[in-house]
């Protein structure tokens, strides 16, 4: 999908054609939108599909004055009622002319962003940085967002943990550690993306620019540090998870033995009375009460002593 927006008064609205200082945004371009956007703005083909790539890392790269910049952004996945994250590429490219972003697929980072940047005061494309950092104080906004929801799963599925001896919660609890692995690993990535415009080789950087850099690098590094602490609570949950299984499984097959020992004490009685040899009491019409009574009797003190003994 090929869109076109322009800066009108501070706020970012679609454009029918490009235009000098506009946003092109590609999501799951197809080929005859990358050919365009190619000759339209001249545009190396190499940094169009380079994004592409579902494991692209992020990186920057300079040539014949075009600046790519590939950063990992979430992309939420649901399946089989199980919800994940992953990461996949976005590129950004500064020319000139314009800025274009690629991605392989639709992400709620581009309508996250057209709202925040309705919010800002005079906000144009005109500046590319302007529009740089911005970007990425949404994408970080996002991660941290993602981050919190993480969080409330995982106290979520610790509350079902106790309780529960099935597979589906450490299926549930083994998404969410997936996730982890790829926002942390994806955050990192991104964090020398921004280290390396911080040195102002790429882009020309004003004092106002370094502090939004700054602001969007904090913001990052919290993602960082969330990531890595949240990865550490689902460790011990984990463990916790298969401690609470083993313990419940224990508890399980203790009273199922206690009980199959009270039932089976009658069944001796019984077969020792059912023996064809000389037995006491084989003449009283009292016979059968007293073989009843005994095996009740030899079972209800085993039974007593195991609830003693906290077997049921």
């Amino acid at each position: 999908m090929l869109r076109i927006y322009s800066s009108e008064n501070g706020v970012l609205s679609l454009a029918p054609q490009i235009e000098r200082y506009c946003w092109v945004c590609l999501t799951s371009p197809t080929e005859e939108e990358l050919q365009y956007i190619q000759q339209k703005l001249k545009l190396l083909p190499d940094f169009l599909r380079y994004p592409l790539d579902e494991e692209e890392m992020p990186r920057i790269e300079l040539e014949e004055d075009q600046l790519l910049i590939i950063v990992r952004v979430p992309d939420p996945l649901t399946e089989e009622d199980f919800l994940r994250y992953e990461t996949i590429p976005i590129g950004i490219i500064l020319t000139e002319e314009a800025i274009v972003t690629v991605c392989l697929k639709e992400n709620p980072l581009f309508e996250e962003f057209l709202l925040a940047t309705n919010r800002v005061k005079d906000f144009n494309l005109e500046n590319p940085v302007t529009f740089l950092f911005h970007f990425f104080y949404c994408m970080a906004s996002m991660y941290l967002r993602f981050l919190r929801l993480i969080d409330k799963l995982i106290n979520e599925y610790e509350r079902e943990l106790y309780r529960s001896m099935r597979n589906e919660e450490l299926l549930k609890l083994l998404n969410i550690e997936k996730s982890l692995v790829y926002f942390n690993t994806a955050l990192r990535a991104n964090d020398i993306v921004l280290t390396r415009l911080q040195s102002g080789r790429f882009l020309r950087l004003t004092e106002e620019d370094l502090e939004r850099l700054e602001d969007v690098q904090i913001e990052n590094r919290q993602a960082i540090e969330m990531a890595k602490i949240y990865n550490d609570i689902l460790s011990g949950t984990m463990d916790a998870y298969a401690s609470v299984i083993s313990n419940n499984l224990n508890v399980v097959m203790k009273f199922l033995t206690a009980v199959t020992i009270v039932l089976t004490l009658p069944q001796i009685v019984a077969s020792l009375y059912g023996m064809n040899v000389p037995l006491p009491l084989q003449n009283s019409p009292y016979a059968f009460i007293f073989v009843i009574g005994l095996s009740f009797f030899i079972s209800a003190l085993v039974a007593i002593f195991f609830v003693k003994k906290r077997f049921f």
